[in-house]
């Protein structure tokens, strides 16, 4: 396989090792490889849960259960920021 690299990516990548962070360029783009696969992985993760989190929801509607729509948004909003702290950190 054959990758051609912007001159950016080649300066971030030399950088990198020049730092010491890498000692080669395969070290690079296998660390890259892992956290775009450990990002794939969360996301698929996150969908499976809001998909079970979504059916519960409408059973809850269906049977009459209800939460104001105001305390939804606050709880998502604040899920979404720890999520986003989550991911900043990593």
């Amino acid at each position: 396989m054959n990758i051609t690299l912007s001159p950016e990516q080649e300066k971030f990548i030399q950088s990198q090792i020049a730092r010491g962070k890498y000692t080669n360029i395969q070290q690079v783009i296998d660390s890259a490889l892992k956290l775009l696969e450990k990002q794939d992985q969360n996301y698929e993760q996150w969908l499976d849960e809001t998909r079970q989190k979504v059916k519960v929801g409408l059973e809850q509607l269906e049977r009459g259960d209800k939460v104001d729509g105001e305390v939804v948004i606050a709880q998502l909003e604040a899920k979404f920021k720890r999520m986003r702290e989550e991911n900043f950190n990593e």
